[in-house]
């Protein structure tokens, strides 16, 4: 009796052992999946505008007619809303999901970024439509387009990382350094 008992055991702890061996684990964090909310393919940024929203969070509705929540995660240690947040703005929202809540990686606001950006070498005006206007003659280089593509501002071939997007100043950075900017009149 003593045999079978332990003969039985062995086989539940064995079956349970196999049976365990190709499972894993599932990924707590994952990238948002924003192929139907972006603009070009290959693109995963989220566009909408704010219709609510709190200290830590942002209700927006997307291009494509859907509602999504927000939050910011309580333990970055940099702002990733850049522009401030105002019902009504446009937004361009990188994000992820951990434990069921989607939280932002950056969020651009769009109409904070559009206007007149004044630099010691640049004086340029990003419009709504996706164009770039200087005013600067002398001007080498001058970006005629932009776009946000993953997070990231692309002002004709430049890309940039958005630093800092206040009511009076544009931080910019890439690889040949840091690029602020006041707003112009």
């Amino acid at each position: 009796m003593r045999k079978a008992f332990y003969f039985i055991v062995s086989l539940l702890v064995l079956a349970s052992a196999i049976s365990c061996k190709d499972s894993k684990p599932k990924a707590v964090m994952t990238q948002e999946n924003g192929q139907t909310d972006t603009l070009a393919t290959g693109d995963s940024t989220v566009y909408g505008t704010m219709v609510d929203g709190g200290m830590n969070s942002i209700v927006l509705l997307t291009d494509n007619g859907d509602t999504i929540v927000y939050l910011t995660n309580p333990n970055d240690t940099v702002d990733v809303v850049k522009g401030g947040k105002l019902n009504g703005d446009r937004f361009a929202i990188i994000g992820y999901k951990e434990y069921g809540d989607r939280f932002m990686r950056s969020a651009i606001n769009l109409t904070s970024l559009l206007g007149n950006w004044i630099s010691l070498d640049r004086n340029f005006e990003i419009k709504e439509d996706g164009t770039v206007t200087s005013s600067l003659q002398s001007e080498k280089n001058p970006w005629t387009s932009w776009k946000i593509w993953n997070g990231k501002l692309i002002l004709s071939k430049d890309t940039f990382e958005v630093d800092n997007l206040g009511a009076d100043s544009l931080a910019l950075e890439n690889k040949n350094g840091i690029f602020v900017f006041t707003r112009g009149k």
